[in-house]
């Protein structure tokens, strides 16, 4: 338990240096007690006229700039400045009351005069003085209210008010409303102190007579001269309508958290009528609602759902009230009024605002002052308490001054031969759940010289450029970092000379100079320069000056930039090409294969192939990963005789490429049947189905196995007249049949010519058969697979 005691001790007040702004130590001044008050007018001129320090301190005006006196904002924005030679505390810009404050009235600019030789604080608060600048302004343009016609006479109707940015006199003092015969306005103050309008009745309205009025209402200021606004009231008078909307509540109470996401819903309000159909239709609107209303939360006009559009913000506004009002059908009305109260949370971590730094010393130098600061955190109760301290084991310490406001001052005297550079971390944490804490680093310097190279953050550096890149394009960064500082750590980057001659490096890439980016100079193609390297150097600005240098490899990656390209079937011949099919063929024939390319790689490079059209759907069928085509069932005499094929090639790329073969089949009776190129018929012709084209390829077939049975018996009656049989080859003669049989060019299933020499065999029986005998092959090259070899040719 002691050790523990111990560690805690340790961890929550090192040396002393934490320090609680709940106290405060002595050895500090404040000057004075309380605030001193100054006021200005918005919208004066910049330099104009606050205060005379010299005077208020009652000090001289060198003694002022002795000291390094200077003026700090709480908001650490510069409203103003000091003129040294004068004394005098100036505006520094135009002041608009209603930027810095909004809504809050009096408007106060809080600031403190700093001094040093010794340190003092004098606090000061200036009031901006409202003008009239800014004219009242309705929301709507127009108003439009429903009334019935037996509304009693006497009855008010509460109007949208006016906004006016100005406070005090110069806001709205008072509403008129062009003279009539039915209504005056009225003026009620609400809780928060501003006034809105109320339409009175005077005369009881009726329909028939008049069903509809508009009225101008006009909206005062109290400026001098008074500035107004105006809006329409456009007045529906309605035929009677028994009940009037009721909400279930007149006020509703919620509680939102400050973090509640968006959408999320506040609350849910709902109002009932007694009427039916039209009468007892409700909606939700905002009434008399504010910008702010209406940028933060949104209602739902038929379920009366009220969520969050814009995040709620506990330290600008810690409760919303927001006037709901429901109208039925035939325009009566009712009010309700929601409550929202936001709940704080720990959500903004606390500001360290510094007034004066100082990050040169000089070793030996006795106590000496770096820096004054102030801590603060937005949120409240435990969220905004806040600890503040520094690392332990260095020479320095932090002293409390007044107002939150604390001095980084050396403890000892320093030495450089000991150490150069101190980097203290100012560390301010809250107290909240969770905390959140805020840090700040200085870096202290002691009579620094050049004896730190800048070094780079990585020894070699490897960037990936998409190819076809934009010219000019930062393709990455290289980093470096100097131990020293001022101009022995200022740093240039440079390209260094590449020991490659064929690497044309300056006209690839680009380095600037200053932050390290390197720039692509022109377009890269993968398919041309895959990767190359080079050196970069860095240089400080020390005296002799100090370098170093790193490796920088830029690699190409492949874009989808090629689309697939058909190298079988060529496409660019002057005749279509034709590919034959037997009708005999079985299911899975292998009709032709179509053998693409792609100049990318990888994936780019992958390709599918796909049956885009055909003449007829399903009888032919393209493998999508070989580009086969085949047939996809048994052929018949009723399929057409002449088809046309697109096969689409595409690639793997995103997005990905494509291109578009066109392959023509013939379905024939055998491919020693006569092929004769047909003129293109239309597919939706092929497609027709005539019973007089199917009796005439009936009759053609009969024909042709007529005459082909007749030529047969002639065959091997000549052959068996010459008696060869017993060499087993048979001549045939010249005149009659030639030598080579069948010729089976490329426009078949096969990708080359092949000849085949065919002869007739006799037997002891008598009988005769045709023999196959050894294919004759050409001397032609394919690189297609499934063109190198001839396997079972089918006639």
């Amino acid at each position: 338990m002691k050790g523990e005691a111990m560690e805690t001790r340790r961890l929550c007040f090192p040396r002393q240096r934490q320090v609680l702004f709940l106290f405060l130590f002595g050895g500090v001044s404040l000057a004075a007690n309380g605030f001193r008050h100054y006021s200005v007018t918005e919208e004066t001129e910049r330099g104009s006229f606050v205060l005379n320090l010299a005077k208020e301190l009652g000090i001289g005006v060198e003694e002022l700039a002795t000291r390094r006196t200077r003026v700090v904002s709480d908001d650490n924005k510069q409203h103003l400045l000091l003129d040294s030679h004068t004394g005098n505390v100036l505006t520094n810009e135009k002041l608009d009351r209603e930027k810095l404050c909004g809504s809050i009235e009096p408007c106060m600019l809080y600031f403190q005069i700093l001094m040093d030789n010794p340190f003092q604080i004098y606090q000061a608060e200036l009031k901006i003085r409202d003008i009239n600048d800014h004219s009242p302004v309705f929301r709507e343009k127009e108003m439009v209210l429903k009334i019935l016609e037996n509304t009693a006479e006497g009855a008010t109707f509460r109007l949208e008010r006016a906004q006016d940015s100005d406070r005090g006199l110069n806001g709205i003092q008072n509403y008129t409303i062009e003279p009539n015969s039915f209504f005056h306005i009225t003026i009620s103050d609400s809780d928060e102190g501003t006034i809105y309008p109320e339409l009175v009745l005077d005369k009881a309205l009726d329909w028939e007579k008049q069903p509809e009025l508009n009225l101008t209402l006009t909206a005062l200021d109290g400026g001098s001269p008074p500035r107004s606004g105006t809006t329409t009231i456009r007045i529906l008078v309605l035929d009677v309508n028994d009940n009037a909307p009721k909400f279930s509540q007149l006020i509703y109470e919620t509680q939102a958290p400050e973090n509640s996401p968006l959408g999320s819903l506040v609350v849910k309000v709902s109002a009932e009528d007694a009427d039916s159909g039209v009468n007892a239709e409700v909606t939700y609107s905002f009434f008399d609602a504010d910008e702010d209303i209406q940028t933060i939360f949104q209602i739902n006009p038929f379920s009366g759902e009220i969520i969050l559009k814009a995040l709620l913000d506990y330290e600008l506004v810690k409760s919303h009230k927001i006037n709901i009002q429901a109208i039925d059908g035939g325009g009566l009305s009712a009010r309700c009024m929601v409550l929202v109260q936001v709940l704080d949370t720990n959500d903004n971590p606390p500001e360290l605002i510094i007034s004066s730094l100082s990050n040169y010393i000089d070793e030996n130098s006795p106590e000496t002052v770096l820096a004054v600061f102030r801590a603060k955190d937005r949120d409240s109760g435990e969220n905004g308490k806040t600890v503040c301290y520094i690392q332990d084991n260095l020479p320095f310490r932090l002293k409390p001054s007044v107002e939150n406001f604390y001095i980084l001052m050396t403890e000892e005297t320093l030495d450089r031969e000991s150490r150069a550079e101190y980097n203290i971390t100012i560390t301010v944490t809250d107290l909240g759940t969770p905390r959140l804490k805020t840090e700040h680093n200085i870096t202290v310097l002691v009579s620094d010289v050049n004896d730190n190279a800048p070094a780079f953050t990585q020894t070699s550096y490897t960037l990936l450029v998409r190819e076809n890149n934009q010219p000019a394009l930062q393709i990455g960064t290289v980093s470096a970092t100097d131990r020293d500082s001022g101009i022995n750590a200022q740093i240039t980057y440079s390209l260094l000379p590449t020991q490659d001659p064929h690497l044309p490096l300056t006209s690839l890439v680009s380095i600037n100079a200053d932050n390290g980016q390197l720039f692509a100079l022109r377009a890269l193609d993968f398919e041309a320069l895959q990767a190359f390297q080079f050196h970069v150097g860095v240089t400080d600005q020390g005296s002799p000056p100090l370098s170093s240098q790193a490796l920088v490899r830029v690699v190409v990656l492949d874009d989808n930039d090629n689309s697939p390209f058909v190298l079988y079937p060529m496409q660019n011949a002057s005749a279509p090409y034709t590919e034959l099919v037997p009708r005999a063929a079985e299911q899975g024939y292998l009709v032709t294969k179509v053998v693409a390319v792609d100049g990318d790689s990888g994936q780019n490079a992958w390709l599918s192939y796909q049956l885009l059209k055909a003449t007829e759907p399903g009888l032919f069928g393209v493998w999508a990963h070989n580009g086969e085509v085949r047939t996809t069932r048994l052929l018949s005499e009723r399929d057409a005789a002449r088809h046309r094929l697109v096969v689409l090639v595409k690639d793997n790329g995103e997005p990905p490429l494509s291109a578009s073969v066109t392959l023509h089949v013939l379905l024939v009776d055998g491919f020693s049947q006569p092929y004769l190129p047909l003129p293109e018929v239309a597919p939706e012709r092929v497609q027709g189905d005539s019973l007089t084209v199917y009796l005439v390829i009936a009759l053609a077939s009969v024909s042709s196995l007529f005459l082909f049975s007749v030529l047969v018996f002639v065959v091997v009656r000549l052959c068996r007249r010459r008696r060869a049989a017993s060499l087993g080859v048979c001549s045939v003669p010249e005149g009659h049949f030639p030598g080579h049989l069948v010729d089976v060019s490329g426009t078949g299933t096969l990708s080359q010519s092949y000849q085949y020499k065919v002869c007739l065999t006799g037997g002891s029986s008598g009988t005769s058969e045709f023999k196959f005998l050894k294919p004759i092959y050409p001397n032609i090259h394919t690189n297609g697979p499934e063109r190198n070899r001839v396997e079972n040719p089918i006639f």
